[in-house]
């Protein structure tokens, strides 16, 4: 018991040295200002090069390691991603926009706003979350971002049309099926999103590296299975948060309380959203890691003839 309670009270006062350098959470205030981020980046390149300093222990490498450094840090270029843009803020800054694609009655220019309005904050997130190894012109920023938006409202408002003019359904049956147009429109035109504004990295290739983070080469078959996986991504994604809470939301409508309180529709509509939005998001970006690994034999053969490693890593992005 006394050597089960002293490995306790060890492991206790390790986790606290390890949190110890990690800034305490205040309400209203960023919890990691430049300088650590700084501070944190040069912390690990010190531990890769076998170059700590005396008294930094590794738990208090892995507190950034795992934790602050990759949900705010690109990492291939080690540049803060700014906070709306960050898959940590993809839930908080998108389910407001979710809640605007799935209102009932859309009129036309509301259709319109609010597919532009997600398509405008996912085309930042994929720039932002991108395979920076290469450069990338603005121009294919601005290519992907207009083929998004063009393809969501053209597939978003003729869907629309085509319900509308649909004499087959009753009203109601009318106005349930509206509700599931935007996830035809969004999953169609986040692929859009995805491959045109990061066509570059099948032109150039994305760089390789081998189990010691040294770089192999750059390979544009990497490049075309980062970008696959980064589509499917974002089809799947959109699934449960566009076809879920019309669902939840056509059964709860027919309740008492609802009924009697329209106005609690939206704020539960809010919710409901919020929740299938906070399930999407991580069994979304777990199908496939960031860091995802390829064996050389798939790759181009002077890759393979590069490395001795049976495998290489790639940042497919996110």
């Amino acid at each position: 018991m006394a050597d089960t309670a002293t490995t306790a009270s060890a492991a206790a006062a390790s986790a606290a040295n390890a949190s110890s350098d990690a800034p305490p959470f205040q309400l209203g205030k960023p919890r990691f200002q430049q300088r650590r981020l700084r501070e944190a980046v040069q912390l690990l390149e010190d531990y890769k090069h076998g170059t700590l300093r005396p008294g930094v222990t590794n738990e208090q490498v892995t507190v950034w390691e795992v934790g602050a450094w990759p949900a705010i840090l690109h990492p291939d270029t080690n540049e803060k991603i700014f906070m709306p843009f960050r898959m940590s803020g993809y839930i908080p800054f998108g389910t407001p926009i979710v809640v605007g694609l799935l209102l009932p009655n859309q009129t036309l220019a509301s259709t319109v706003f609010w597919q532009w309005l997600n398509q405008s904050h996912n085309a930042c997130v994929n720039y932002a979350n991108r395979n920076a190894t290469k450069p990338s012109p603005v121009s294919k920023f601005i290519q992907g971002y207009l083929g998004a938006v063009i393809s969501a409202v053209s597939i978003a408002v003729g869907l629309n049309v085509l319900v509308q003019k649909a004499n087959k359904f009753t009203p109601a049956t009318r106005l349930l099926i509206q509700r599931f147009v935007p996830f035809p429109a969004v999953a169609s035109a986040n692929i859009c999103n995805v491959v045109l504004m990061r066509y570059g990295e099948l032109e150039e290739g994305i760089d390789v590296l081998d189990s010691d983070g040294n770089l192999v080469g750059s390979s544009k078959i990497a490049a075309r299975h980062a970008l696959l996986e980064t589509a499917l991504t974002r089809v799947v994604l959109p699934m449960p948060i566009l076809v879920l809470p019309p669902i939840v939301m056509s059964m709860l409508e027919k309740t008492s309380l609802l009924q009697a309180r329209p106005r609690l529709l939206l704020p539960v509509q809010s919710l409901v959203c919020l929740a299938a939005f906070g399930l999407a998001l991580p069994l979304a970006i777990s199908l496939f890691p960031q860091m995802s690994e390829i064996e050389t034999s798939q790759l181009e053969p002077e890759i393979a003839q590069a490395t001795s490693s049976r495998t290489v890593v790639y940042n497919k992005g996110l």
